[in-house]
């Protein structure tokens, strides 16, 4: 019994050990674009007969904003990004780390990184998975699904992104 105690806690210790030994993705320091196609679904619809109240110019960009957010199907962005070797320590590089949210590393080789993301605001709560390998060094792909319940009602988000290396001069880009 001694004995299986001894184990259990070298195991445990083992495992927190590895735990802090994150291994950042094997991808080149410097500015990437990315490309990033997102869909939801879950928020209410604006019904019909208020849209057709609206004037053209506003429908238009109602329109507009709800296409953009992924409502009317999937939708691309292309921005760019600088990862720098800290973004890449912090696990931190083509994910935003904003402060009302907790992220968990799960698995971090250098061509595969998963994180839990949990995000507490104002009225709503998100769960979300994201995965990101490096196919190779200037080469990256992702998926992210989230879901975010506000007020009783639940959204779900999926993205998926593909990103290739620029330069090593990022410029403006932040």
């Amino acid at each position: 019994m001694r004995r299986l105690l001894l184990a259990l806690i070298i195991f445990s210790s083992l495992t927190f050990w590895a735990a802090d030994k994150l291994t950042p993705l094997n991808i080149k320091e410097g500015l990437w674009e990315m490309t990033v196609t997102h869909s939801m679904t879950g928020m209410p619809a604006i019904p019909p007969d208020t849209l057709a109240k609206m004037p053209p110019e506003q429908r238009a960009r109602v329109e507009a904003a709800m296409k953009q957010s992924g409502m009317g199907g999937p939708t691309a962005d292309v921005h760019k990004e600088c990862v720098t070797k800290e973004k890449l320590e912090k696990q931190s590089a083509f994910s935003d780390n904003r402060k009302e949210c907790t992220r968990t590393v799960v698995n971090s080789t250098g061509s595969k990184l998963e994180i839990k993301v949990h995000c507490e605001e104002k009225q709503s709560s998100t769960e979300a998975t994201l995965l990101l390998e490096a196919v190779s060094s200037d080469n990256v792909k992702g998926s992210m699904q989230s879901v975010t319940n506000t007020s009783g009602r639940t959204m779900n988000m999926n993205f998926t992104f593909s990103s290739r290396y620029l330069g090593p001069a990022c410029g403006d880009v932040k």
